[in-house]
C-alpha cells in the first residue's frame, strides 16, 4: 500500500512543482522539465505497482449498472482529453476540458472499485484534478474562451474515443480487469 500512496503523492508532487514551487523550478530552466518527467514516469510505475500488491477493504464490486456507466463516462473522459477542446466546437468554452476528464476518468474507476487500494489510487487522483483546476483559477483568474472550430471536428474526436475506449477495454481484459459487461 505504501508504493500505491507514495505514487500518488509523487504525481502530485511533480504536478505542483511548478506552482508550489515556482522560484526552484524556474533556477532548474529547461532540465526541470526532464526531472518533471522522470518524476511523473517514476509515479506512474510505483502506481501500477503499488496497486498490483495493494489488499485492503472491500466496499462493493461491480454492477452491470456501474459498469454501463462507467464505460460511457470513459468514452466522455476520452473525448474530453482528446484533441477535441482545442479543435472543435463543443468544449470551445469550457477552462479545464482535460483535468476535468482525468477527473470524470478518476470517478469513472471509482464506481466500479469499491475497494481501499482504489480509493487510494483513483480517489487522490481525482483529488489532484479537482485541485489542479483550483491552483490553477487562482493563480490565473483571467482566461479567455477561444473561438469554437467546425463540429465536425468534435465528430471525429467523438470516434476516436470510442474506438480507443474499445480497445483500453481490451487490454484491461488481457491484464485480469474486463471493462466490459
Amino acid at each position: 500500500m505504501l508504493l500505491l500512496i507514495l505514487g500518488v503523492l509523487l504525481w502530485a508532487g511533480a504536478h505542483f512543482f511548478k506552482r508550489l514551487a515556482p522560484d526552484a523550478r524556474a533556477s532548474l530552466g529547461d532540465k526541470g522539465k526532464g526531472f518533471v518527467a522522470i518524476a511523473i514516469a517514476v509515479s506512474i510505475l510505483l502506481m501500477i505497482f503499488g496497486y498490483r500488491m495493494a489488499d485492503g477493504a472491500f466496499f462493493w464490486g461491480r454492477h452491470p449498472a456501474t459498469v454501463g456507466i462507467n464505460n460511457l463516462l470513459i468514452v466522455v473522459a476520452i473525448y474530453m482529453m482528446s484533441p477535441a477542446p482545442k479543435k472543435g466546437k463543443l468544449l470551445a468554452g469550457m477552462r479545464h476540458p482535460m483535468l476535468t476528464g482525468f477527473a470524470l476518468w478518476a470517478f469513472a474507476h471509482l464506481l466500479v472499485n469499491g475497494d481501499l487500494p482504489s480509493f487510494i489510487l483513483f480517489g487522490g487522483l481525482l483529488a489532484w484534478a479537482v485541485a489542479s483546476m483550483v491552483v490553477i483559477n487562482r493563480a490565473e483568474p483571467d482566461w479567455t474562451p477561444r473561438t469554437p472550430g467546425p463540429i465536425s471536428k468534435d465528430a471525429i474526436f467523438l470516434g476516436a474515443s470510442v474506438v480507443l475506449t474499445v480497445v483500453l477495454g481490451y487490454v484491461h481484459g488481457l491484464l485480469g480487469y474486463p471493462a466490459f459487461g
